[in-house]
């Protein structure tokens, strides 16, 4: 009878927890735009918006290290989407800097920037600036470096979508 009610109590008490649980609001999600984001609309159709920002990034001394576009794959596949390209942007002075600073940062790496083409024709640029991508690793070594890091994406931010 014990070992009964043993379980009883038990049972009770998860049943209870649950109850919690599922009734609880939901956790909030984060809201976008996600701090730091900045988006800027050009003239510039979606491909020119491309060449634009790869002559931003070498011209302020970045690499473009990766890239990946959901369009150019879908035309691959005889779908047309609107054109989207993410661009991954960084350079190894600041990934060894980053690294030293922490290295559960390096996740981060490569910066992004994200093309989006509107339906108007021009397309859009949006990235998130180093010191809100930075910033919930709490390392002053990594606010310094990102902090050099905002002035150089906002750099090519503005030149790629200048007319």
């Amino acid at each position: 009878m014990l070992r009964f009610l043993k379980r009883s109590i038990l049972q009770r008490s998860i049943i209870a927890a649950l109850i919690v649980f599922l009734m609880a609001p939901p956790l909030a999600a984060d809201e976008w735009p996600h701090p730091g984001t900045r988006s800027q609309v050009s003239g510039k159709s979606f491909a020119e918006l491309v060449t634009a920002l790869n002559t931003a990034i070498k011209n302020n001394g970045m690499f473009a290290v990766t890239k990946a576009s959901a369009s150019a794959g879908a035309k691959r596949r005889g779908i047309d989407i609107a054109g989207n390209m993410v661009i991954g942007v960084f350079r190894n002075d600041y990934a060894v800097r980053m690294l030293a600073a922490s290295v559960e940062a390096g996740m981060e790496a490569p910066l992004r920037f994200y093309i989006t083409g509107q339906s108007d024709g021009s397309a859009s640029l949006t990235y998130r600036t180093p010191t809100a991508i930075f910033a919930p690793y709490g390392s002053a070594d990594l606010d310094e470096m990102a902090s050099e890091l905002d002035i150089i994406f906002a750099a090519i931010a503005a030149q790629a979508v200048a007319p």
